[in-house]
């Protein structure tokens, strides 16, 4: 059995961390958040201390240490801007991290985290949950049994609905989200590199404070992509059914199904982790840099 802490367990992921920690087998000895609405915690494990102030946090984990409680893992579930200070105190606390998308908002932040790795023979995981889609994975070996040089037609939709309240929180304050590229469209990105190469060119058509969209062309395929917090961008149908949400995938106009199966590629995600095949850095940065590039055109 590991032992976890987490910062940020008011938030709206933490959940799914905490369920997957338990599903794991594992426990959570201490948890953070400046919010004091946490409930939630015990649900999963009503024994682990809380904490609203880092400083206590902190001294909480360095205690454990010295009475020889190891904390082996630091879950990060905090706004985007502050994974990179996080991540540093997982792991100079000597625990390997597992950071929610986007592990950090800038490449070279990459790089830094890299040499703090090589320093404290610590890993730096993150969740690309839709790597473990079944779905996906399926598409992934299509592609590849596919003929060679092929190069395909790709549409990506994703329309998740926010009301007013997303433009008054950190979300909408690019500066510690990454704007809307980044805080709803990197885990697809990463999805389309991780399953038609390499980035060829990346063009920003259009980018506004609830919508934005663009083409990307990798080494197999040539994506038209629309990415959307309004709710006025749902499709008709969709509105029928009374949906807040709606994603799209079609490779040569034919539509990828995969709108079920996400409640439990947090717990698969933690899963791999536990057994060393986590994804960490390398995985994580080509990702980073087309959402970094997408937000420094608009500069």
């Amino acid at each position: 059995m590991k032992n976890f802490a987490l910062i940020g367990v008011a938030g709206f992921i933490a959940p799914r961390h905490l369920k997957a920690i338990k599903e794991t087998g594992n426990n959570l000895v201490a948890a953070l958040d400046k919010f004091d609405q946490v409930g939630i915690i015990d649900s999963f494990f009503p024994n682990a201390d809380f904490f609203t102030e880092f400083e206590r946090f902190d001294r909480h984990l360095d205690k454990l240490k010295r009475q020889g409680t190891k904390i082996d893992f630091v879950s990060i579930c905090t706004p985007n801007y502050l994974h990179d200070s996080h991540i540093r105190f997982a792991l100079r606390h000597h625990a390997h991290a597992i950071c929610e998308k986007p592990l950090v908002l800038n490449p070279w932040n990459v790089e830094a985290l890299a040499e703090i790795e090589k320093e404290t023979g610590r890993k730096i995981y993150t969740i690309l949950q839709l790597r473990l889609h079944p779905a996906i994975q399926n598409l992934k070996k299509e592609i590849e049994r596919g003929p060679a040089g092929s190069v395909y037609d790709v549409e990506l939709t994703y329309v998740t609905s926010r009301g007013k309240w997303y433009h008054h929180s950190w979300k909408g304050d690019e500066s510690k989200s990454g704007g809307i590229a980044t805080n709803i469209g990197i885990h697809f990105f990463d999805m389309l590199l991780w399953i038609f190469g390499e980035v060829r060119e990346n063009t920003l058509e259009k980018i506004t404070e609830d919508h934005a969209s663009g083409i990307l062309k990798l080494e197999r395929a040539n994506v038209k992509w629309f990415l959307s917090i309004n709710a006025e961008n749902l499709p008709q149908q969709a509105v029928k059914n009374g949906k807040s949400m709606h994603r799209s995938l079609k490779i040569q106009g034919k539509e990828v199904e995969f709108s079920e199966g996400f409640s439990n590629l947090h717990t698969e995600s933690y899963k791999e982790i536990l057994a060393g095949r986590g994804f960490g850095l390398q995985e994580a940065r080509a990702s980073i840099e087309v959402a970094h590039r997408l937000r420094s055109s608009t500069k």
